[in-house]
């Protein structure tokens, strides 16, 4: 069964599945980790200031020896990060780390500080007019968004000259957010599902229905998220340091759910939600550590 990338509204083709590199284990080489997924096919790694993974993504990178233009990069502005000066900082930091020329995505992570943010609207459209000098510059290939609901997206929308490629939100069996799937495909913007596996929650994990439907196409909990996704026009971000892992999440072209399951599976109750939400649970603040 063949498999399609995403074409994002400027013309730019991504992989069907992404890595993600917010790291969990912080004894593990995570340059190797980078160069294993590689090695595994991935071409699109996801990271983030927040993440402290830059700098050996930008190895991995290199020590590869694949083509730069075969490999997509994306990076976000953490929330400390954002606002016109701080965000132009921030792209230079994340330049500097990754010792790359260019990143091809970079993302604003989050619309607000804090839950009761007063001026959230004037901060991301003075954070967006920085990227969108950078991207000018040549610097940036392509802005996006992460964690934007409708009414965060379209203050973007009414307020930019370059208009955004991707949201990234939590996205995966259990919690499809249908209302804003719906709206930031009405938009032509692509969607990504930061993790699309729920990470281990047991409602996802135990969740009857997954194990069903799972079973009747012969696959594991994981492979059959990931083929929702895909089947959703959603390009999934998976992450893990396990090789054989790295290797079946990008096998997921084998079998096709059908329509009716698919709207099953679209319909079943919640589940495996991380509970983070951009206007009332906003993650706990973390500094970043600019020399990291």
């Amino acid at each position: 069964m063949e498999s399609k990338g995403f074409k994002l509204n400027n013309g730019i083709l991504l992989p069907t599945v992404g890595y993600g590199t917010c790291r969990r284990n912080l004894e593990e080489d995570y340059v190797e980790v980078v160069c294993n997924a590689i090695d595994a096919g991935y071409r699109y790694f996801d990271t983030a200031s927040f993440y402290e993974t830059e700098r050996m993504l930008g190895e991995g990178v290199r020590k590869s020896g694949i083509d730069r233009k075969d490999i997509f990069i994306a990076t976000k502005a953490w929330r400390e990060e954002t606002g016109y000066e701080e965000t132009k900082a921030a792209i230079e930091r994340s330049l500097e780390r990754l010792n790359l020329d260019y990143i091809d995505i970079y993302f604003i992570h989050w619309p607000k500080k804090t839950n009761d943010d007063p001026t959230w609207k004037e901060n991301v459209v003075a954070t967006w007019k920085a990227m969108e000098e950078y991207h000018a510059k040549g610097l940036i290939k392509s802005l996006a968004l992460s964690n934007f609901l409708p009414h965060h997206l379209d203050v973007i929308l009414e307020n930019c000259t370059v208009k955004p490629v991707v949201d990234q939100l939590e996205l995966h069996l259990g919690y499809t957010q249908e209302y804003a799937l719906n709206y930031v495909q009405s938009k032509g913007i692509q969607l990504q599902a930061w993790s699309p596996m729920g990470r281990g929650k047991v409602e996802f994990t135990e969740s009857e229905i997954i194990k069903q439907m799972a079973a009747k196409y012969n696959v594991n909990n994981q492979k059959l998220s990931l083929r929702y996704l895909y089947q959703r026009g959603i390009m999934p971000i998976a992450q893990t340091s396990n090789i054989d892992h790295m290797k079946a999440n990008l096998d997921i072209f084998d079998f096709e759910i059908s329509k009716e399951d698919m709207s099953i599976l679209s319909c079943m109750p919640q589940a495996g939600w991380l509970g983070e939400h951009p206007d009332f649970n906003v993650p706990v603040n973390k500094h970043v550590n600019l020399n990291q």
